[in-house]
């Protein structure tokens, strides 16, 4: 208890320090998930994956109609088949339902890695916008809505959609068969207190 109250009590000191620099500057907030996601870039990679996996989302479907047909015939007729027939329609069940839990643990987490991977790319590229927007406009502190609790927030510190719309500026998206051409950022407005 005493080294986690000597813990905190230096982290607050640090904290401290930089903020009392800064009294002046504003606080912004961002929602970092909703931001990444709405970029250019962020839905390019969504639809990306989507087309990469639907594959694999259609031989899943195709699976669990097989089993769902196989379970039906088991449950509906098992006074008609015969008793080999209904060990042979158990065990082919059985395969099938071990086959499909893999397959979908397999394509989740597949899927996950890309989708993590892709976050990571488009993050490091936001947090670099972030970074200098902040400071051009006055933002002392900036934190992320998703991490922190959050009770209140004015629409005015939400810097979201700002940072998403300087992403793309910086970093534009090709068309089918074109090469994007980097952009520079736009300029930065005067720092406005908020009200």
């Amino acid at each position: 208890m005493k080294n986690r109250l000597i813990t905190l009590t230096a982290l607050f000191a640090i904290w401290a320090v930089p903020l009392r620099a800064h009294a002046q500057g504003k606080v912004g907030v961002i929602n970092i998930n909703a931001a990444i996601a709405g970029t250019s870039e962020g839905k390019k990679a969504i639809a990306d994956l989507q087309t990469k996996y639907a594959p694999r989302q259609e031989e899943l479907v195709r699976l669990q109609k097989e089993i769902q047909g196989i379970q039906d015939q088991l449950g509906k007729q098992p006074s008609t088949l015969s008793d080999d027939e209904q060990r042979r329609l158990s065990r082919d069940l059985e395969d099938k339902q071990r086959i499909l839990k893999r397959s979908t643990d397999d394509a989740q987490s597949d899927f996950n890695a890309d989708r993590d991977d892709a976050i990571r790319r488009i993050g490091q590229k936001m947090v670099r916008i972030l970074g200098d927007y902040a400071p051009q406009n006055g933002y002392a502190l900036v934190i992320d809505a998703t991490q922190v609790p959050i009770y209140y927030a004015a629409k005015e510190v939400d810097l979201t959609g700002e940072l998403v719309k300087r992403y793309d500026a910086a970093n534009p998206v090709a068309e089918a068969g074109t090469t994007p051409k980097p952009a520079t950022p736009p300029a930065s407005k005067p720092a406005t207190k908020p009200q």
